[in-house]
């Protein structure tokens, strides 16, 4: 019975919400919710009446969305943070669900199977990466992405249609770029409305906080190095994927534009086409996915829009889409990256690997959903096209492949690279083995330096010390490439320690010099043990 199956479903994903916020809820306190504990921590200053872009929590993190967010927020005071913590998994859980159930609609399903479509699209959902990272986080991700997928795809009354779009943009920009779309596919009305919400929005935090929206609006909000490291694994944006490739900071800016443009415009004609053939999740969801792209910061928490494709590719006709979607849907869930960094022994494969949600996402917006609709064909030709479909197919994924496999990445390009310096001593995260050389291994015969490696899910990790004979230490990411300066830090009475993280140290080269400058040693294959 449909209804024994759709039951079914919903309880699976009942068991995995409460599982991810079990999980959740048991981590450290440090790292518990870490986002979340920012807004409320931000909250409480607001109520103090202290400054809130000078705001930063006892983990590092400022307050970086505009002040509209803030006078959502501020509520959450009146609770303790304990309680805002269950209540928020429960809203974001709740949230998969409504996102599920609105994707829903442009999957073509008899009524008697609509609840078990819509709980099988809320569990692949709820298992992948971004919405594990909004449970992990307490992050706002899911609740922007509802309010603009629900307002976009039309299911808010017309005379109010594109208000919630607005509201969606006054918490995080990214999605003003539905304005856009409303105005290319002919929606000028909703761009009106949703401009005018975020105005309002605005306007309506400036009264309420209007020192902070001085700060945020005449130059916080383009301070991008408050939100992290843009060149960091997370940010699978055009922008971070750039970073990584190790473009220089003058051509950044001029190429990041340039591509932006070419995907995001393609993608604003391609959600016109489908919202002119009345399809207008697909639609929605494609402009979503353009908001990705065109972020300068797209990390995990915010790419639900690609997993929305990933499933919308599974239920489109064709073996190829299908496919497509099934591995997109793969990458959405996997870290590739560190699930087969072992496997991966080539830097061009595992720059591949590392930006696979970014290449997703980009194809999605230079591809969309593979046509807007089937074309009718006799059986023997729909039969040799799609024979055709899969050769030219395997042919493109060999050749990617392959290239990607002797692709010669700039040697600098290690986006996970940090050498840790006094500042960082304390914290246990850096500096938690070989402290006194103890344990510590004097790889080849070079006694002079003895170091430890530790390798973690998505980056690899060194510690060690050195003796008096060692007055410089260096690494390269690859050969040929610049030079890392590794700090040797004074931190005990006789002796000097290093510290330092990379991504990948498969071709990495650590090395040692005197006072002279002369090398005293080196080492390749003990860094990749």
């Amino acid at each position: 019975m449909p209804w024994r199956r759709a039951g079914s479903m919903w309880l699976l994903f009942g068991v995995i919400a409460v599982v991810s916020s079990v999980l959740v809820l048991r981590r450290p306190p440090w790292e518990r919710l870490s986002d979340l504990h920012i807004y409320y921590g931000a909250a409480q200053t607001v109520e103090a009446a202290r400054p809130l872009y000078e705001y930063v929590a006892a983990n590092g993190g400022p307050f970086t969305y505009p002040p509209f967010a803030m006078l959502l927020l501020r509520p959450m005071v009146t609770l303790p943070e304990a309680a805002v913590q269950v209540i928020w998994l429960v809203g974001v859980v709740a949230a998969v669900a409504a996102v599920a159930a609105t994707v829903s609609g442009a999957f073509p399903v008899a009524p008697r199977h609509r609840q078990l479509v819509v709980a099988a699209i809320a569990c692949a959902v709820l298992v992948s990466a971004p919405a594990q990272s909004n449970l992990r986080f307490g992050q706002v991700s899911m609740f922007v992405v509802l309010l603009a997928l629900v307002d976009a795809v039309g299911l808010t009354p017309a005379r109010y249609r594109g208000v919630l779009v607005g509201v969606a943009a006054a918490i995080k920009l990214t999605p003003l770029l539905f304005v856009i779309f409303f105005l290319v596919s002919g929606r000028h009305r909703d761009a009106a409305r949703a401009v005018g919400a975020f105005v309002g929005c605005a306007v309506l935090a400036a009264v309420a906080l209007p020192g902070d929206s001085w700060t945020y609006w005449t130059g916080m909000m383009l301070e991008t190095s408050r939100i992290g490291n843009l060149a960091s694994l997370g940010n699978q944006s055009v922008h971070g994927m750039l970073m990584r490739v190790g473009v220089s900071p003058e051509t950044l800016p001029l190429l990041w534009a340039v591509l932006v443009a070419l995907v995001c415009g393609t993608a604003l004609l391609r959600a016109r086409s489908l919202q002119l053939d009345n399809q207008p999740v697909r639609a929605a969801v494609l402009v979503g996915c353009a908001t990705v792209v065109a972020s300068p910061v797209s990390w995990t928490h915010h790419q639900v829009w690609t997993v929305l494709a990933a499933m919308l590719l599974v239920a489109a006709q064709g073996a190829l889409r299908r496919v497509a979607g099934a591995a997109l849907l793969l990458v959405m869930v996997f870290s590739l990256g560190a699930l087969l960094d072992d496997v991966s022994t080539f830097p061009g494969l595992q720059f591949l690997l590392e930006n696979a949600r970014a290449f997703g996402v980009v194809a999605v917006c230079l591809a969309g959903f593979g046509g807007i609709a089937a074309v009718a064909v006799g059986t023997a030709r729909r039969t040799a096209g799609q024979r055709r479909g899969w050769l030219r197919a395997a042919t493109a994924v060999t050749a990617t492949l392959a290239c990607f496999a002797v692709l010669p990445l700039p040697a600098g390009a290690d986006p996970t690279f940090k050498a840790y310096t006094v500042a960082d001593a304390d914290n246990p995260r850096y500096f938690y083995f070989c402290r006194d050389g103890s344990g510590c291994a004097a790889p080849s015969s070079a006694a002079a330096v003895r170091f430890g490696v530790v390798r973690e899910k998505t980056k690899v990790r060194v510690n060690g010390v050195v003796d008096e004979s060692v007055t410089r230490l260096e690494y390269r990411s690859a050969p040929g490439g610049a030079p890392r300066v590794i700090p040797l830090l004074d931190l005990r009475p006789g002796q000097r320690e290093f510290s330092f993280r990379s991504a990948n140290m498969a071709h990495g080269r650590l090395a040692a010099y005197g006072a002279d400058g002369r090398e005293l040693a080196s080492f390749t294959d003990e860094l990749n043990p």
